[in-house]
């Protein structure tokens, strides 16, 4: 038999595909952060602990993608630039301003895992696991970022607005290219 687009292999390449680009761009977004930031500070060292979650959800999907031989996305070296220069601005802007970005982020991250839990359902134990304990943990990050003044950032409801709505296109993209 062979393989048409839709099968169920494709979904679930696809979903590593994205997932393991979103984790390199979440450890570029903290890069920039902490560029700016320095590490000196409270809200820096959680970052950084944040930031290491976000590398071993990204070793992990690395691993994925070699071990099933999934294609990684093409866009990588973009987002490479795009996420390091975002973590850079809203660090830039201000503590806050970092905190908002890590708040849209993992809101649409929440978003995007359920979507992928609720289509796996017992496809694919192992990864359905992963994503399962890493959108914990993402909502952690989400939690954390609220609680220390993400929606205090200068106009925060244009940039979640603008973060979320990036956030959405970066998947989609990541998923095909």
């Amino acid at each position: 038999m062979s393989w048409k687009p839709g099968d169920r292999r494709e979904g679930t390449s696809s979903m590593v595909r994205v997932d393991q680009a979103g984790e390199y761009g979440a450890t570029r977004i903290y890069a920039g952060q902490l560029a700016v930031m320095g590490d000196r500070t409270p809200m820096a060292r959680m970052i950084a602990g944040m930031a290491s979650q976000e590398e071993r959800h990204r070793a992990f999907f690395d691993s994925m993608i070699a071990r099933r031989g999934v294609r990684p996305t093409a866009l990588q070296p973009f987002w490479d630039v795009a996420g390091f220069a975002l973590g850079a601005v809203t660090a830039a802007i201000g503590p806050e301003a970092a905190m908002a970005c890590t708040a849209a982020i993992e809101t649409e991250i929440d978003l995007h895992y359920q979507q992928q839990l609720e289509e796996l359902g017992s496809g694919d134990p192992e990864l359905a696991e992963a994503v399962a304990r890493f959108r914990d943990e993402e909502l952690e990050h989400r939690d954390t970022a609220l609680e220390h003044g993400a929606e205090q950032a200068p106009a925060y409801p244009v940039l979640s607005g603008l973060i979320r709505a990036g956030c959405r296109a970066a998947i989609a993209v990541s998923k095909r290219i």
